[in-house]
């Protein structure tokens, strides 16, 4: 099991950048497949971004593409988020997930408590 806290959450204007990251608790964590999602209000939440165990693949959803860039520090245990040109749309509570399994955006198991970020225009 794991355990993920988000940090780096805010508000920010449009076209600004935020950098949003993730603890992971324990030994194994480089044995998980790391994930962000985002959940608006009134919204389903969404899948954002994934990055495979060792960093080389990542995916990403279509709204983020060229803006957003997962990452990951094995030794560290976390995973980040770096969100640039943000746009109004992008404001939602962020989740940090892990899974095992192959698929990077297939379910996920674990999940952060979730941090808010808002962008005013």
């Amino acid at each position: 099991q794991v355990q993920l806290v988000e940090s780096g959450g805010g508000s920010v204007q449009a076209g600004d950048s935020l950098s949003l990251s993730c603890a992971a608790s324990g030994r194994t964590f480089g044995n998980y497949i790391m994930g962000w999602f985002r959940q608006a209000p009134g919204s389903d939440r969404e899948f954002v971004a994934g990055i495979s165990r060792g960093g080389s693949s990542t995916s990403y959803a279509d709204s983020v593409k060229g803006r957003f860039t997962i990452s990951r520090d094995n030794a560290k245990n976390t995973v980040s988020l770096q969100m640039n040109s943000l746009k109004p749309e992008d404001t939602a509570v962020y989740y940090c997930a892990a899974k095992g399994g192959v698929a990077i955006t297939s379910r996920y198991d674990y999940w952060g408590q979730g941090i808010q970020v808002t962008v005013s225009s």
